[in-house]
């Protein structure tokens, strides 16, 4: 595994050196690479164009490498990005290649980091990139890199990105903190895992056993009381207090032919008819959420 770790380390090296010795291209020549591409799909014009701003790559690469991640992943995504980048160059607009591929290697490895600094998702808005990117500089500006942000580092740095104060507190907390695995012990030599201290908030099986069985006595409760009801309590009954969709008193009386005062008076009646059958059961609390 070493070995092999040596051997990869070595062709990372061989690669870069290989990049950094491409000669830079003319303006000229760059023109007519990227119109041999654009026009003619020709790949040997493409193989250059790229392979002489892969320096470009390697120079952004490096950028990133503060934060952690392989420098070798970090080349092969700017690559991408590169590739992205003459994929939509237009030849004919007064830029640069180099200019115009600048953003899509920079934004493919901004991708890459903000994917794998950590397990948690980070900066998934552009505030929240923006913060990302950002925030260590704007503190180091300011000197204010140790502890929490001061009030005043705070809302500067909100003012300067244009974000609200709490999310450059909650990022500042967010990159101060790094990742831990919940299996890894509490303290060096410990048997005690992180995981162990979780709480679990989920009803425990006897807890889930006496609600589903309350559940059902509830339900077959309510059934034997709504026997007491005559035709019509029932149909507004079922309509208004039992439905997923309330009816109004409205359409009801609409239906019943009869005013929504109407309705409502039956509806009061049905409800103090419900109570009386299910007081010997319920508690008063229990019966105010039954037919409240």
């Amino acid at each position: 595994m070493a070995r092999e770790a040596v051997t990869a380390e070595t062709a990372e090296r061989r690669y870069i050196r290989r990049a950094m010795r491409m000669p830079m291209l003319e303006a000229d020549h760059e023109h007519s690479l990227a119109v041999r591409w654009k026009e003619g799909q020709d790949e040997d014009a493409l193989h250059e164009l790229t392979g002489a701003y892969m320096r470009l790559v390697i120079a952004m690469a490096g950028r990133f490498k503060a934060y952690g991640l392989p420098l070798g992943d970090l080349i092969q995504e700017g690559s991408v990005g590169l590739m992205q980048a003459a994929a939509r160059f237009e030849p004919d607009r007064a830029v640069r290649f180099s200019t115009y591929a600048s953003w899509w290697v920079r934004a493919a490895m901004q991708d890459y980091v903000l994917r794998n600094w950590s397990i948690v998702r980070t900066g998934t808005t552009a505030a929240g990139k923006s913060l990302f990117f950002n925030l260590r500089r704007l503190r180091a500006r300011l000197g204010d890199m140790e502890g929490r942000l001061t009030p005043e580092a705070r809302a500067a740095i909100a003012i300067e990105l244009g974000v609200e104060e709490e999310d450059v507190e909650a990022m500042a907390s967010r990159l101060s903190a790094s990742d831990r695995s919940l299996n890894a012990p509490i303290t060096a030599g410990a048997d005690d895992a992180h995981q162990d201290f979780l709480l679990d908030e989920a009803p425990d099986p006897e807890a889930a056993a006496v609600e589903t069985l309350d559940g059902q006595a509830r339900a077959d409760a309510v059934a034997r009381a709504l026997t007491v009801l005559s035709p019509r309590e029932l149909i507004i009954v079922r309509a208004r207090r039992l439905s997923d969709e309330p009816r109004t008193l409205e359409s009801l009386g609409e239906e019943m032919g009869v005013s929504k005062e109407r309705v409502r008076q039956v509806e009061h009646g049905a409800l103090e008819k419900l109570r009386r059958a299910l007081q010997s059961e319920f508690s008063p609390a229990a019966l105010a959420g039954l037919v409240g």
